[in-house]
């Protein structure tokens, strides 16, 4: 008999003299499931009140699942950054991980392989991007510091446990120095990390010197030095770059870049203590995250994503692509090799999803039979994603819409890529922490299992929060030591979990096809770059000193269009420049609108009052408004307002369009967008293509074709940015009446003008 078997019969013996026990010992274990009820042996011990034999017993059963070797089990976990990172070994951003890092997944399950998202476009993430075609890097090297594991650093520099926490120590303060000035050197970037590098052993803290030096030495990376970063990414970002001294010479560009991510990535990472090949990007591919609401509109960036409160719920995420999708040959190895597959925590919609819906990922997973496969769930209700539900918006996630949402975003579904759901018991929570978030607008996720067990998975309700980071920071997020105890009982009991349940059947619900998939867009660095030539190109008038190459406005005019990615360069066709204007010389009537920017197709400038330039919180919507007025060119040729009289009183107005000749237009759009714009514009066509008008009664207000477009398309970008037309799509939120045909109609109006810009404006 192999010493696994023996393992393995000791813990069934264990059982079995329990479930003889005359008094049901096992019952005094609380929840009902086996699954559960191990993991709380292991986490919490022997309940009180039991006789000194049932304590014995549970003492010997808590003995069998820790002897289980777990040494040479191989494990896949996949998603975003802190949550796969704080699993894995603790939120290596945090100013207290240095304290206690070696614990986790990392530290029970010595091979592991982390396969990250790269759609974050954030904080010094989203500046690397501005510059370099890299995916995003930034939640891989955290994740990577977090996987620096004990035993690698004793093997690699043979240093002792206190020395070891030295080392850490320092790779935290390096790693995570933020800076928003330029460095004048490596020596600034040191000191103001405050990190001793004599804490280092000699060979890595001339390895990170070396890094450090590139960054001052390579002219591709010295310009990133002058945008605000985290350190730890320019360290990643110059092991990946001092691979390609050669950059597309022998192979294809990309393949090159594909090459020295790997390369630079293992590197690092046997570097600092964590294994070689710990932490893979799911693809070496640029990728951006868009989301659509289940009002029709879309926005593109992750960043984006998680500040915009459309006030309606997120009905799908796609992935776009910069290229090709590509799979390192490793990342798929790993994942046919896997004895355990975790789907890590984290925000919904811009974690685990994203990574599956790169080609071939989730297929792999299925593909592997044998492992046992694990859905961790969040904890927390996350504004902006799941805060509101498609199948009713006025309720809050549980755990089962989690896996709707999933289902509707992977294709092909959950089918095998999880069997088991990991959850956090809420009775093990303080209530006075429970009712302190409550008070916060914190609201967890509640496990509502009989609809989960519903869906084929098997729901594990256990006691994995972290006392100590309650202690310390007063938060409630995982605990990485408990969660690794949880994920090491399931495995080794996974065939006595098994019979008790008499196997799984997952039966999920309607999965997705895969039906509309990301579509390929430019490379960041490479459309920022085109906008800003477009914007060096345009003639400023009278705008100053804030104009010149490198000014304030130019900058501000910059950052509005990286912002906004959905605004394509064709989108900028018709724009010569800018025109600033004192209130005193403004050309517009103001009895209409006190919107302070228009597009004026006689000189192809944007005009802007001055006072929104001088208030940089204010130039964002002047500037969106504007572009968006630009999409329609030259396409009126004359405009006027009549009066509408009845027995010599006036009833309303006629507003009379009449458009410029097709042969002479100069606009974004073709005859028949035009067309279609302006029947949902509410304009009626009198000459289709030539002649259109529109009644308005008594002194009711009108929003013209051309402000409306501008309007629509800063709503579209932003909808806190326009609330008239909120006001107006805010129809879309009220439940449709049979009663009232002209509420449909309107309904169905209001949805087609959101349809028309996801699908002609911003393809």
């Amino acid at each position: 008999m192999t010493d696994s078997t023996k393992e393995a019969s000791s813990v069934g013996e264990s059982l079995t003299a329990l479930r003889l026990h005359p008094f049901s010992a096992l019952d005094l274990l609380r929840h009902s499931d086996l699954r559960e009820k191990l993991i709380d042996l292991r986490l919490n011990g022997a309940p009180e009140h039991c006789s000194v034999e049932v304590r014995s017993l549970f003492g010997e059963l808590a003995s069998a699942l820790d002897r289980k070797d777990v040494e040479n089990a191989k494990v896949v976990v996949f998603g975003g950054g802190t949550g796969l990172s704080n699993i894995i070994g603790g939120d290596s951003r945090a100013s207290i991980w240095a304290r206690h890092p070696f614990h986790g997944l990392k530290e029970i399950f010595s091979r592991i392989t982390s396969v990250v998202c790269v759609t974050d476009d954030g904080g010094s993430t989203g500046e690397l991007l501005k510059d370099l075609p890299l995916p995003a890097i930034g939640d891989v090297r955290h994740v990577m510091l977090s996987s620096v594991r004990l035993g690698g650093l004793q093997r690699t520099y043979q240093v002792d446990f206190s020395q070891a926490q030295t080392i850490i120590a320092a790779l935290s303060q390096l790693f995570n120095l933020r800076f928003s000035e330029q460095p004048s050197g490596p020596a600034d970037l040191v000191a103001a990390s405050g990190a001793d590098m004599k804490a280092f052993p000699r060979s890595l803290s001339k390895y990170l010197l070396g890094l450090l030096d590139h960054l001052f030495i390579d002219a591709r990376l010295r310009r990133v030095l002058a945008r605000p970063h985290c350190l730890g990414n320019l360290l990643v970002a110059a092991a990946i770059y001092r691979q390609l001294p050669n950059y597309g010479e022998h192979r294809r560009p990309e393949e090159s870049l594909w090459e020295a991510i790997l390369v630079g990535l293992r590197e690092i990472a046997e570097r600092i203590g964590a294994e070689r090949g710990c932490v893979y990007p799911c693809t070496p591919t640029s990728a951006l995250l868009r989301v659509r609401y289940s009002n029709g509109v879309e926005i593109t960036g992750e960043n984006k994503s998680s500040t915009a409160r459309r006030g309606f719920p997120i009905e799908r995420v796609f992935v776009d692509f910069c290229g090709h999708p590509y799979i390192y040959p490793e990342v798929r190895q790993a994942i046919a090799e896997a004895d355990i597959i975790l789907l890590a925590p984290g925000s919904l919609y811009s974690s685990v999803i994203p990574v599956f819906q790169v080609p071939g990922l989730a297929q792999a997973v299925r593909d592997n039979r044998q492992a046992l496969k694990i859905l961790v769930a969040n904890l927390w209700v996350q504004a902006g994603e799941t805060d509101l539900t498609l199948a009713d918006p006025e309720r809050k996630f549980y755990v089962s819409d989690m896996i709707r949402a999933y289902e509707r975003n992977i294709a092909g579904g959950t089918r095998d890529l999880f069997h088991e759901v990991l959850c956090l018991s809420l009775q093990d929570v303080p209530a006075s922490v429970l009712q302190n978030y409550a008070v916060e607008g914190k609201v967890p996720i509640f496990l509502d299992k009989d609809v989960v067990r519903s869906q084929g998975y098997a729901p594990v309700e256990c006691d994995i929060y972290s006392r100590r980071i309650l202690r310390e920071r007063n938060v409630i997020q995982h605990d990485p030591a408990s969660l690794a105890q949880a994920v090491q009982t399931l495995y080794v009991g996974r065939e006595l979990f098994d019979q008790a349940s008499g196997g799984l059947a997952p039966t999920p619900t309607a999965a997705s096809d895969g039906g509309e998939q990301g579509r390929r867009v430019s490379i960041p660095c490479k459309k920022h770059q085109l906008m800003n030539e477009k914007i060096a190109a345009w003639n400023f008038q009278d705008c100053g000193e804030a104009a010149g190459r490198h000014g304030r406005l130019r900058v501000a005019l910059a950052d509005i269009l990286w912002k906004h990615y959905d605004i394509a360069p064709a989108h900028l066709a018709t724009i010569a420049g800018v025109f600033c204007h004192d209130g005193g010389t403004w050309p517009r009537d103001q009895r209409y609108d006190n919107i302070f920017s228009f597009y004026a197709p006689e000189d192809g400038c944007l005009h802007i009052r001055r006072e929104q330039f001088d208030d940089p919180s204010r130039l964002e919507l002047p500037v969106l408004i504007a572009i968006g007025e630009s999409l329609l060119g030259n396409y009126a040729a004359e405009k006027r307002m009549e009066n509408v009289t009845h027995d010599g009183c006036v009833v309303g107005k006629k507003y009379h369009l009449l458009l410029t000749p097709e042969q002479e237009r100069r606009c974004y759009f073709s005859s028949e967008q035009i067309d279609t714009f302006l029947r949902l514009a509410r304009m009626t066509p009198v000459t289709v293509g030539r002649d259109y008008c529109r009644l308005v009664n008594g002194e009711e207000g009108f929003t013209p074709p051309g402000l409306l477009m501008g309007l629509m398309y800063a709503w579209y970008l932003e909808n806190r940015l326009a609330t008239h037309i909120e006001y107006k799509m805010s129809a879309l939120r009220v439940p449709r009446s049979n009663l009232i045909p002209e509420q449909r109609r309107v309904v169905n109006r209001r949805g087609q003008l959101a349809r028309f810009f996801r699908e002609v404006v911003f393809p």
